[in-house]
C-alpha cells in the first residue's frame, strides 16, 4: 500500500453496527509511500498515524468522488425504486 499526502484512506467496518471509517492523509512518513500515514479522521476530526491494514484502501482525491457518485447513484436508485418513482 502507498500514499501520497492529500490522498484519502478508508476502512471499511466489518461488525454490524460499526461504520467505517474514511480520513484524508496528511503526511506519509516513508520516502515510498508506504505506511505509517498520519491521517485527520473525518467521523470525530482527531488526526492521528495510522498503520492501516488489510481493511483499509488509499484512494485519490479523483477515485474518492467517482466512488461517492456511484454511491450517490445506488442510493437515489433505491430511493426511487421504494417510492414507485423512476427518474
Amino acid at each position: 500500500m502507498h500514499a501520497r499526502a492529500g490522498d484519502w484512506i478508508a476502512i471499511e467496518g466489518h461488525t454490524t453496527g460499526v461504520a467505517g471509517q474514511r480520513g484524508q492523509i496528511l503526511e506519509v512518513r516513508s520516502a515510498d509511500g508506504s505506511p505509517p500515514f498520519l491521517v485527520h479522521w473525518l467521523s470525530d476530526g482527531h488526526t492521528s498515524l495510522c498503520f492501516p491494514g488489510p481493511d483499509a484502501r488509499v484512494l485519490t482525491p479523483a477515485e474518492l468522488a467517482e466512488a461517492d457518485e456511484r454511491a450517490r447513484k445506488r442510493f437515489d436508485a433505491v430511493q426511487d425504486e421504494l417510492s414507485g418513482n423512476s427518474r
